[in-house]
C-alpha cells in the first residue's frame, strides 16, 4: 500500500498506454485518481471499470493544447475531492520522420501536446499547490529525451524540453516535488500515430524488447509514495537490454 493518505491524483492521456495503466494501479492502491483525455468512451469505461473493483475514480474530457481546458480539468479534480496533490502530465504524440520529409503539421502537432501540454499543466495546478503548499508533478518524458534517434529529431527535442521545463521548476520549487519518468520503448498506442513509412519500418525494429505499461505506472508509484520530504527527481525505465 501507499503511504499516500489517498492523494487525488491527475492523469492526462489517461485513456491508454501509460496513463490507463497508472490509473488503474494508483487507484488499486487507494489513491483517488481523476482521468483526462479527448476520447471520453475510454475514459468513462476505465473509470466505471475502477468503481467495479472498488476504486474511487472520475473522468473529464481533456486537450492538452487548451490551457482552458486544462485548468478546467485540474479545477474539476479539485472540486470532486477538496485537493489536487500530483498531476502526471503524461500525454503524447510521438508521428516520427526524418526532417527533409517536412512534416510540419507533425512537428507542430508534437510541440503543442508534448510541451505545451505539459506546460499548460504546470500552469493549472501551480497556483494549487502554492496555496495548499504541497504538490507534486510527474512529468512524462522519454529515454528520447536523453538521446536523439534518426526520424526522432523533433520528437527527441520535446522530450529534451519536458525535461529541461521539469529541471527548472525544481529548481524554483521548495515546496513542490517534480518528478521526471523516461521510458524506454514502452506498450502504447504511440507507434501508431507514426504517417511516415521510414520511420515506421525503424521503429518497428527498435521496438523488438518492450515493456508493458504498468511498468512504467509502478515507477510513478514509487515517487508518489515517498515522504514528502523526499524528491524523487528522474527515474529512467528500460527493457532489459535496450541499448540506448
Amino acid at each position: 500500500m501507499l503511504n499516500v493518505d489517498s492523494k487525488v491524483i491527475a492523469i492526462t492521456g489517461a485513456s491508454s498506454g501509460i496513463g490507463e495503466a497508472t490509473a488503474r494501479l494508483l487507484a488499486r492502491k487507494g489513491l483517488r485518481v481523476v482521468l483526462g483525455a479527448r476520447r471520453t468512451d475510454r475514459l468513462a469505461a476505465i473509470a466505471s471499470e475502477i468503481r467495479d473493483k472498488g476504486g474511487v475514480a472520475e473522468y473529464c474530457a481533456l486537450d492538452v493544447t487548451s490551457l482552458e481546458q486544462m485548468q478546467a480539468f485540474v479545477e474539476f479534480a479539485k472540486d470532486q475531492f477538496g485537493r489536487v496533490d500530483v498531476v502526471v502530465n503524461n500525454a503524447g504524440l510521438m508521428p516520427l520522420s526524418k526532417l527533409e520529409a517536412l512534416k510540419i503539421d507533425e512537428w507542430n502537432r508534437m510541440i503543442d501536446v508534448n510541451i505545451r501540454g505539459v506546460l499548460h499543466g504546470i500552469a493549472a495546478a501551480l497556483p494549487i499547490f502554492k496555496q495548499q503548499q504541497s504538490g507534486q508533478f510527474v512529468n512524462i518524458s522519454s529515454v528520447g529525451g536523453h538521446n536523439v534517434y534518426p526520424t526522432a529529431a523533433v520528437y527527441c527535442a520535446t522530450k529534451f524540453a519536458v525535461w529541461a521545463i521539469s529541471e527548472g521548476l525544481r529548481q524554483e520549487s521548495t515546496d513542490v516535488r517534480v518528478t521526471v519518468i523516461s521510458p524506454g520503448v514502452t506498450e502504447s498506442e504511440l507507434a501508431s500515430t507514426i504517417t511516415d513509412a521510414e520511420a515506421a519500418q525503424w521503429v518497428e525494429g527498435f521496438r523488438e524488447a518492450i515493456i508493458p505499461a504498468d511498468a512504467i505506472a509502478r515507477a510513478i508509484a514509487f515517487a508518489i509514495e515517498q515522504p514528502a520530504d523526499v524528491d524523487v527527481n528522474e527515474i529512467i525505465v528500460r527493457p532489459l537490454g535496450q541499448s540506448s
